[in-house]
């Protein structure tokens, strides 16, 4: 692909705020005076706001303070204006009642700062999972030239001799201690191991999948998505990208050139290469939705199925993103992906040349940490699409973190009204359960939680559990972490608060999965079926007005990306005009 450069120089749009000797340009100009800046920066250098999700409540953002510091300096170096913006910082292991609602809070946040302030290019410092898609979701709705910067993950967790991965040590030992095979004491020391560095979790969770994402996607610099966030190497690439980005405004190379069809096509497949979480699902459908691209759950079973999952790493495999790193990183996956003619070479990248030029020279350090295709941990990874009457449009399972002998499974369901009903039951050695049944939670949707939370992954029963089993066939509308693993139907939509047919499910139907036919059937009669969804009513669980009622109001199913409706699509970056 061959990208016309804008010409150069031409009026920049932070010109209109501080390029004159208007009453106007005085007042803009002269108040950000007061923080020492001399005249001249505002001689029409371009103006590149640092968008920090920086945050002592998101510890997975803990750092960016320092990498704003040399993002700062590269954009001094190139003869850029670097200003530093804090924006809307959504944790994942704090807010209530789950990240997944905030997102869109932050994307529209994010979108009316750029806007509305005298920027024109935008560094989007990100890390924590859901910082990532809600500024790339912003920068695609404005279409500034933008290119994104992550905090890296965490050192390796280690713990008596074992790799500790973070997130998924979390769900493995909370089942142990239910099973006995772990005390209490151990767990709580534990516990340190597991987050003993800045940065994001250290499996290929969803903070490390959407860095990935954004690597692929060709919105990040190659190289960027595994470099630990401790190391040097990750100040280095801060750095580089502040220099990048003044290029990219001298440019115009805007988020609509480099977020193609083409682009998103290859993070879906490196999606399935990495064996990377379910939720890029959710986040690259509302980010393709800003780009006005057409991308379905049709395209993510279609362009992922065939796909090898060769990253061994937590939750699918045995290693975590230090080595990951220390082999090649994404570079590496996306090269293999071009060898095997699955990667769409041409696609733009914010480095200004092609995706392939990027990574052709990439090197394999470690064969055991990014297999070889033969030693894939999963010959078709991706995400499987499953459709059926329980899911009409459609459901998602990642096969690369599945039990082999659940993927075609037809068992008794059980069934959970919503997480607290879960809650209430699961412990309880009266629940009539055991290792054929399929646990059923409803009510955990975009809608239902509300905000569609990471509890699809749900515990065994203690009772099952004290057998040896670890892994159950579980369907929910919900969503589960990226550092989980099992056999898990995920996103199942229409959701059950909408009276999809997940909210018709009773205890004792029985269901059939097949991955392999991407099918999900309950089976009873149609009759039956249509009966029950006649007859069913909504909770009258009313929103609390304020942004839970605009989130519920307004927020669309998992199967477009759970974005709110007005805001699809790309609003563009007129200036706003000047009120003074």
């Amino acid at each position: 692909m061959t990208f016309e450069k804008a010409p150069w120089p031409r009026r920049l749009r932070s010109q209109e705020w501080y390029g004159g000797t208007s009453r106007d340009n005085i007042y803009h100009r002269g108040w950000l005076k007061n923080q020492g800046y001399p005249h001249d920066l505002f001689d029409g250098r371009p103006v590149i706001g640092i968008l920090n999700t920086w945050s002592d409540l998101t510890p997975c953002n803990g750092h960016l303070r320092e990498l704003a510091e040399k993002v700062k300096a590269g954009v001094w170096e190139a003869g850029g204006f670097p200003l530093e913006v804090p924006v809307f910082s959504a944790s994942e292991n704090t807010f209530r009642p789950t990240a997944m609602m905030y997102r869109n809070l932050a994307a529209m946040a994010v979108e009316e700062v750029m806007r509305a302030q005298p920027i024109d290019g935008a560094v989007l410092l990100v890390g924590c999972d859901k910082t990532t898609p809600s500024l790339l979701m912003g920068a695609a709705s404005t279409d500034i030239p933008s290119i994104v910067v992550t905090g890296g993950p965490m050192l390796n967790g280690w713990f008596r001799g074992e790799r500790v991965g973070s997130g998924t040590a979390l769900w493995q030992m909370s089942e142990d201690i239910k099973a006995g095979k772990m005390s209490q004491a151990d767990f709580l020391e534990a516990e340190q191991a597991m987050s003993r560095s800045s940065g994001t979790c250290n499996t290929m969770g969803t903070a490390s999948t959407m860095a990935s994402m954004a690597e692929a996607l060709g919105m990040a610099l190659s190289g960027n998505a595994a470099i630990p966030a401790v190391d040097a190497r990750r100040r280095v690439m801060a750095q580089v990208t502040g220099r990048r980005i003044v290029q990219m405004v001298k440019d115009d190379l805007k988020p609509s050139d480099i977020m193609t069809k083409a682009a998103f096509e290859n993070a879906i497949r490196c999606n399935g290469a990495i064996g990377g979480s379910t939720n890029a699902v959710i986040h690259l459908l509302a980010m393709a939705g800003r780009c006005g691209v057409d991308l379905s759950l049709d395209d993510w079973d279609r362009l992922g199925r065939d796909v090898p999952t060769v990253v061994n790493l937590m939750p699918s495999g045995k290693y975590l993103m230090e080595e990951f790193f220390y082999a090649g990183g994404l570079p590496v996956v996306l090269k293999r992906l071009g060898e095997a003619g699955m990667l769409n070479r041409d696609a733009l990248t914010v480095s200004g040349g092609t995706v392939w030029e990027e990574v052709k020279d990439a090197v394999n350090w470690n064969e055991d940490v990014i297999l070889p295709v033969e030693k894939a941990l999963t010959a078709s990874g991706g995400i499987a699409v499953l459709k059926g009457n329980l899911a009409p449009k459609g459901a998602v399972l990642k096969p690369s973190a599945a039990s082999p002998h659940l993927m075609k499974h037809r068992g008794r369901a059980v069934v959970f009204e919503d997480i607290d009903d879960y809650k209430a039951r699961i412990d309880d050695d009266a629940l009539d359960i055991d290792e054929t049944c399929i646990m059923v939670m409803k009510n955990c949707g975009p809608k239902g939680y509300p905000g569609m939370s990471e509890v699809g992954n749900m515990g065994l029963p203690p009772k099952v559990l004290k057998k040896g089993i670890t892994d159950m066939v579980r369907i929910s509308d919900a969503r589960m972490s990226g550092t989980a693993y099992g056999t898990v139907v995920l996103h199942t939509a229409p959701e059950a608060a909408v009276g999809g047919p997940l909210a018709v499910v009773r205890t004792g139907d029985m269901i059939e999965l097949d991955v392999e036919a991407r099918s999900l059937h309950l089976d009873i009669p149609e009759e039956e079926l249509a009966a029950r969804l006649a007859a069913w009513t909504p909770a009258a669980d009313a929103p609390k007005g304020g942004y839970d009622w605009l989130f519920r109001t307004h927020v669309e199913g998992a199967d477009t990306g759970a974005d709110l409706d007005f805001l699809k699509g790309c609003r563009g970056r007129e200036v706003p005009r000047d009120s003074h």
